[in-house]
């Protein structure tokens, strides 16, 4: 698994805050949220996202996507310079600016919302409410604002979410968290394929022959005793020669990414499940829970049993 299967794999978008924003002008909406990550996109008319650190407003226009990385706020407008009339605060809560709710006034039917049924502009939210270290591995290397058009990949998706957002049938919401998750991958995929792009050195890295196989054997099998002498004979080449062509495109030697990625896992893991520190331990290569809470303490600086309370009392 990597860190982009992570997305799906980890802490996905289980019971993610989505809905069909349908308005008529003048309308705009701020944005605090403080989400990890969300995705926006057109259906009809047209929309601005305007950035809270005065970067350049980004214009969507139908099939366009935009995908904001929180927590800083931001503005969704039908027209840049028109005052926020509403609040979207944590958990999706609606409100005006004085805190009035809106929630129920503005609700238009199933996940739509909005101040017109027919009005000129619709936009299809989803928001991921988690996030955890395997996704942020790759986060970290998006913009806080990223706009991409219309395209073969997304197309399809948009079109597919848009029509299943209004349903309410049994699992519904498990559909629409899948449909928000390949969405997502398809968006990353196309960002980081494009012209000049600048993804980060493991994901660069997973197209080496050499490397690319070294990096899924560590992020497929992470609870193996590995050795470099052990992921050379896998790989087919020599101890030094994998050693020096990993360490040049992913930026670090094999066994201190191995260990970051363990201790990514096992984080996840502790804010995720109720598993015992020892069991964490073992599922991701660690021989006992001492030899895994010192590193874990070392690299995070704190204990794993102080990082699932911490996370807990979120």
């Amino acid at each position: 698994m990597d860190a982009l299967a992570g997305l799906l794999d980890g802490p996905r978008a289980r019971g993610a805050f989505l809905l069909r924003m349908v308005m008529d002008p003048p309308w705009s909406v701020r944005i605090e949220d403080r989400a990890p990550l969300c995705l926006m996109s057109v259906t009809r008319g047209e929309a601005w996202v305007l950035p809270a650190d005065g970067a350049e407003p980004v214009r969507l226009r139908p099939g366009d996507v935009a995908v904001a990385r929180g927590p800083a706020p931001y503005t969704v407008t039908g027209t840049p310079g028109t005052d926020p009339h509403a609040r979207i605060g944590p958990g999706g809560l609606c409100t005006t600016l004085r805190g009035e709710p809106l929630a129920e006034s503005m609700r238009l039917g199933v996940r739509t919302w909005g101040n017109a049924s027919d009005g000129a502009t619709a936009v299809l939210v989803g928001t991921y409410l988690l996030d955890g270290e395997i996704s942020r591995r790759l986060l970290d290397a998006l913009p806080p604002l990223l706009a991409l058009g219309s395209d073969d990949r997304s197309g399809p998706l948009l079109a597919l979410l848009d029509t299943e957002i209004a349903r309410d049938e049994p699992a519904q919401s498990v559909v629409l968290d899948r449909l928000l998750d390949l969405l997502l991958i398809a968006v990353l995929r196309t960002w980081f394929a494009r012209p000049g792009a600048e993804g980060p050195a493991w994901y660069r890295a997973m197209g080496d022959p050499v490397v690319g196989r070294a990096l899924r054997l560590l992020q497929n099998e992470p609870a193996h005793p590995w050795t470099v002498a052990a992921l050379a004979a896998r790989t087919g080449v020599s101890r030094a020669g994998l050693a020096r062509r990993f360490t040049e495109l992913v930026g670090e030697p094999p066994m201190a990414y191995l260990t970051g990625w363990r201790l990514a896992l096992a984080a996840d893991l502790l804010r995720e499940t109720d598993a015992t520190v020892e069991s964490v331990a073992r599922k991701v290569g660690y021989g006992g829970s001492f030899a895994f809470s010192t590193a874990f303490k070392r690299v995070r600086g704190q204990s794993p049993q102080e990082y699932r309370g911490r996370k807990g009392a979120r």
